[in-house]
């Protein structure tokens, strides 16, 4: 994960493959952190070695006369030498952090100068991908909290004051009340292609309200919004740079412009202010003013504990409609009810529909196929509770496995049902015990998915590509982890498919006409048919979920994939219970003989 040497005469950053401190036990920094004062950092003297050695380290003149606590800039040829790798980089957050806690008084320009250029190495736009890779998530929301506050402490010569690095810039100026608008303009590379630019406006009404002269400070990050995105669940991605504000407490609106780094057309843009005591993008800070295709108008609530950082998302890939919700509420609560029926049918006909063998089988594959999809259901429910409530990560993360988990092992129990099939139909002579097929079920309808699932979770959440972004379901643009669900899932459609045209072949060959007669033949045909059924629905269904990732702006997709979504449960009752002729003979000899023992007691 990274690591800081510390000696009593030198601070060196790890390199890609490993680091040595010569004659000295290594520690973490971070642990390191617990037990040093960030001041002592830079008071070091050497134990070892000759007299002014660990002073040359830290930039101090040959007389040993560390100029360390005055700007910092010691230590920044080793931090700018070391590679931004994401141990590094979470050191360099921690350091950051420290520094802005502990020796944020009176900041001047060099101290300024020394911690942006600390700060630009890791926001640098060539290495955002690490980001993912950094253990602590909320490492970008404590690099801009630390920087807002190391800041909003800047000193200003002459009344002003700017500071300019390619990833990073900070001005500064002095208002009173007698200050025509004070503005901010910002014009920084994002990346190789080109500039943008974030614009800050205080209101004359505003400045109206200072009592005394005071300071505006206002800080511009191009790349920040990107690395946030890396560890955040918000519905969307930042459209533009990040622009934070340091003022007086009496000024509380603001105007600020984003130019937009992807101007798309027909994608409405968001305003929101970051939350720093929830760390995550809230809409209630701002409001739009005006949005064109190249740049939005904002107007934001600064507040000194919560919103001081502003910028703007954009939704390509998410489409709301009121009636597409309303759809997949209405279609889930159907399909909840309706594999609750088909579980109490299933309970009721029990013994007077698994007399065989092949029926048993049948309907206890039918019975673990309506409970997967059952807890699905609910899960799904959950998860979208879960997001949209405290986009809590964790949780997130484990509705999305068990999601993605038991809706692997519904088709896989179908595929046990095809299984099934060709046992009866080709095995005529091979008979199996209900222990070793329970066994061998179990194996495949939930042993299977667990593998997968685990697989896909351990693969791709350490790169933070295991969620896709504004919902608990698998990712798709960054690392396809969607494909273990849909490759699994459709090579099983096909199989069944498969397994269909067999069973036409094979009982329409004229040579086993009076073996159509036999009970386990008769049996094969009924389990045929609910594949026949359920298989085609399936297979259009998440067929329809492809085409509204291909195709995301299409409302048609989408309400079609909502509405065979959500009724599959429907389809599961109808085509597997209630139109099976046994399980309805059952259920009116279970009937029959209730009334009889009713006329019976009376």
């Amino acid at each position: 994960s990274g690591a800081i040497c510390i000696q009593p005469c030198s601070l060196s950053f790890r390199g890609e493959t490993s680091f040595v401190c010569k004659d000295r036990k290594w520690q973490m920094f971070t642990d390191a952190c617990a037990s040093l004062d960030v001041q002592s950092l830079f008071q070091v003297r050497p134990v070892h070695g000759k007299p002014g050695d660990g002073a040359k380290h830290f930039g101090a003149d040959d007389h040993g006369n560390s100029n360390c606590r005055a700007d910092f800039s010691c230590i920044i040829p080793d931090i700018l030498s070391s590679p931004a790798i994401p141990g590094n980089i979470a050191d360099i957050v921690d350091l950051l952090k420290k520094i802005s806690l502990l020796l944020s008084e009176n900041v001047n320009r060099g101290k300024m100068q020394s911690y942006s250029k600390i700060a630009n190495h890791i926001l640098n736009s060539s290495i955002i991908s690490n980001w993912a890779f950094v253990r602590d998530r909320n490492a970008s929301s404590v690099l801009l909290d630390s920087v807002n506050l190391f800041a909003g402490n800047l000193l200003l010569r002459n009344e002003s004051e700017s500071i300019q690095e390619h990833f990073i810039s900070t001005k500064g100026y002095s208002i009173h009340k007698n200050t025509s608008g004070k503005s901010f303009d910002f014009s920084m590379e994002f990346n190789n292609t080109g500039n943008i630019t974030g614009h800050v406006v205080i209101p004359e009404e505003e400045l109206l309200k200072l009592p005394k002269t005071s300071k505006a400070i206002s800080i511009a990050f191009p790349t920040l919004g990107a690395i946030i995105e890396t560890s955040r669940l918000d519905p969307g991605f930042v459209n533009g740079m990040v622009l934070s504000v340091s003022l007086p407490e009496e000024l509380q609106h603001i105007f600020l412009t984003f130019e937009k780094m992807n101007k798309l057309e027909n994608i409405k843009a968001h305003c929101v202010g970051w939350h720093s005591t929830e760390r995550r993008w809230d809409n209630r800070a701002c409001t739009v003013k005006s949005d064109n295709i190249s740049s939005v108008v904002c107007i934001c609530k600064h507040h000194r504990q919560t919103f001081k950082s502003f910028s703007i998302l954009m939704s390509p890939t998410t489409l709301r409609n009121a009636a597409l919700d309303y759809i997949t509420r209405v279609g889930l609560g159907l399909s909840i009810f309706s594999l609750v029926l088909c579980l109490i049918i299933e309970t009721v006909v029990w013994h007077h529909v698994t007399k065989t063998e092949i029926t048993y089988m049948r309907h206890f594959c039918l019975v673990n196929i309506a409970t997967s999809l059952l807890i699905a259901d609910v899960l799904f429910i959950l998860a979208t509770i879960v997001h949209n409530t405290a986009l809590n990560y964790q949780l997130c993360v484990a509705a999305t496995f068990f999601l993605h988990f038991f809706y692997l092992a519904l088709f896989f129990w179908m595929f046990t049902l095809g299984l099934l099939i060709l046992y009866g139909l080709l095995l005529i002579f091979f008979k199996i015990t209900r222990s070793v097929f329970i066994a061998t079920a179990f194996s495949i309808g939930y042993g299977c998915p667990l593998v997968i699932s685990i697989l896909t979770v351990a693969i791709t959440e350490p790169r933070n590509g295991y969620l896709r972004s504004g919902a608990c379901w698998l990712n798709w643009c960054k690392t396809k982890a969607l494909l273990a669900f849909v490759v699994p899932a459709l090579s099983i459609i096909v199989v069944n498919v498969v397994v269909v045209v067999v069973v036409v072949v094979k009982t329409g060959r004229s040579s086993i006409g009076d073996g159509c007669k036999s009970q386990d033949l008769s049996n094969m045909i009924r389990i045929s048919k609910n594949v026949a059924l359920l298989t085609p629905l399936l297979g259009v269904t998440w067929g329809f979920g492809l085409a509204t990732i291909v195709d995301s702006h299409s409302l048609a997709f989408h309400v079609t994939f909502a509405l065979l979504n959500a009724f599959q449960g429907f389809f599961i009752l109808l085509f597997g219970t209630l139109l099976d002729r046994k399980t309805r003979e059952a259920l009116r000899m279970n009937c029959l003989s209730s009334k009889q023992k009713c006329s019976l007691a009376k």
